[in-house]
């Protein structure tokens, strides 16, 4: 009977404790949701909207600029009231504006560091108050592959914030679309479109990416690329001066060394791997130091694969470059290297680039195209923002000659290309109308140097004739006193403001 009681008490202790235990899971469900749902839309309202006025020169016709055009991008708070986002969603910009979430007003915002180099800009906002209610989004860690991320930011199609969640693919050395830079990037399966573009990449309320560019082979779709955590530290290390350093160079160049034939001939065991440098540029930090044909084993503490990689973890590889990149300018990097089969050890000072280890530098921008027009020629230097001038395909549609310039090497003797773009037709140069693109390797008998050095000896000249010349034999001449003398008419006749670019002469 008292076993029955028992067992009769506790159903009634079961029957009042199930309520309560599901008041508690409830309550406890609730709590959580209402957290989730605090922290995501402290995210959310961390996210910002950037509007943009660019205008870009007009490399075409130096002197003027493209027609301005509006466009919009994304940009995430954080320490230190700023706003992180890409490079390229502020370049040649004239006007920039910030909106936050459910914000309709648009606030007028500036750039306050820039590295175009890594896609990444910082700008901020001086209106009092802006940044009180928004929280400052830490910078995490690069996630592992296969972990979920979620992609924020303002897409077209729409004026809402955007959501988007994706798998982190793969991590690697990518070039970067905005610079042509060669820096790790992540890759993630997720829908990036235009207006994405400085949104941040989240895992934890911690940002681990900056979205930058889509997938632009279009043989693969939903696939998109962010700036990794390490990039983004680098960028707001260089900033703390207020003076942009970039990555360094430290001035060599590779191949790989996949072939064992390859390998022998250059005294490695089949134990060892790395790379064979093939060119060290005068005046660079690895002149002295390593030289062609030496065998690079490891930067650091990285082993550097034959095909070039080194290990970041168990489950990423990456190009050897990038622990270079982790480098700031002033920083000593230990190289090993095999030479003649001998191992031995340098440290070579982590230096900027010199201006271009190219024949034709790379994209510049916020800058004037320099150009200087005599004898009615149009001429400028061979850069990369020359060359895209020609479009989106201009893979294919700009000069060969021009495009084939991209492989050569710079040196002491010839660091830049001149190019004779067109002809301004007149009097002076009859006979020459129809020439364009066209490069100059001589001027009266002498090398062109550079685009500075020309422009020098193209105004100081004493001979009667200018006699400039390719590589293949042809020849332009122009008569100096007929140049000088008609200058002003031609000028006048094409609207053009000036002769040459400001700045191009020392005056």
């Amino acid at each position: 009977m008292k076993f029955h009681k028992r067992l009769i008490s506790t159903q009634k202790f079961i029957d009042w404790q199930i309520p309560v235990l599901l008041g508690v899971l409830l309550l406890a469900s609730s709590f959580s949701a209402h957290s989730q749902n605090s922290e995501l839309r402290e995210i959310e309202d961390s996210v910002i909207k950037i509007y943009t006025t660019q205008a870009a020169p007009d490399y075409f016709t130096p002197w003027r600029l493209l027609t301005p055009r509006q466009s919009s991008g994304s940009g995430s708070v954080i320490a230190g009231n700023l706003i992180l986002t890409n490079a390229h969603v502020v370049a040649n910009a004239s006007y920039v504006q910030a909106q936050k979430h459910n914000d309709p007003r648009r606030y007028q915002a500036h750039v306050t560091f820039i590295s175009h180099e890594a896609d990444l800009a910082l700008i901020t906002v001086d209106e009092p108050g802006f940044f009180s209610d928004l929280k400052a989004l830490p910078i995490g860690d690069l996630p592992e592959p296969l972990q979920e991320v979620s992609v924020y930011g303002y897409p077209i199609g729409g004026k809402s914030l955007s959501i988007t969640k994706g798998i982190l693919s793969r991590v690697e050395q990518q070039i970067y679309a905005h610079s042509g830079t060669y820096l790790l990037a992540g890759q993630i399966d997720a829908a990036i479109n235009p207006g994405n573009s400085g949104g941040p990449v989240i895992v934890n309320q911690q940002i681990v990416g900056v979205v930058m560019q889509a997938n632009s082979g279009r043989r693969s779709e939903n696939l998109g690329y962010f700036v990794p955590p390490s990039i983004i530290r680098h960028v707001l290390d260089d900033r703390i001066d207020g003076r942009h350093d970039g990555f360094p160079d430290l001035g060599f160049r590779t191949q790989t060394l996949d072939s064992p034939s390859a390998k022998l001939a250059y005294g490695l065991r089949k134990d060892q791997s790395g790379v064979l440098v093939i060119k060290v540029f005068d005046g660079s930090p690895a002149q002295g130091i390593l030289q062609e044909n030496d065998v690079i084993l490891k930067i650091d503490d990285y082993d550097v694969a034959d095909d070039g990689s080194i290990k970041l973890s168990e489950n990423i590889l990456t190009d050897y470059k990038h622990a270079i990149d982790l480098h700031h300018i002033g920083e000593s990097v230990l190289i090993t290297y095999a030479r003649n089969g001998e191992v031995s050890s340098s440290t070579i000072l982590a230096e900027r680039a010199l201006n271009s280890y190219s024949l034709v530098a790379g994209e510049q921008f916020d800058k004037i195209p320099e150009y200087y027009i005599y004898g009615g020629v149009l001429f400028v230097p061979l850069n990369m923002n020359l060359i895209k001038r020609w479009g989106n395909d201009w893979g294919r549609s700009a000069p060969v000659t021009l495009l084939q310039a991209r492989n050569q090497w710079s040196s002491p003797q010839r660091r830049e290309l001149v190019v004779a773009l067109q002809v301004l037709a007149s009097d002076v140069n009859l006979g020459y109308h129809d020439w364009r693109n066209w490069i100059v390797d001589f001027i009266n008998g002498e090398p062109v140097r550079d685009f500075e050095q020309f422009s020098h000896l193209l105004r100081t000249n004493l001979e009667e004739n200018v006699v400039l010349e390719n590589a293949n034999g042809y020849q332009m001449v122009i008569n100096h006193a007929a140049a000088i003398s008609s200058e002003a008419e031609i000028l006048s006749q094409y609207k053009i403001p000036a002769a040459h670019s400001v700045g191009l002469f020392k005056e």
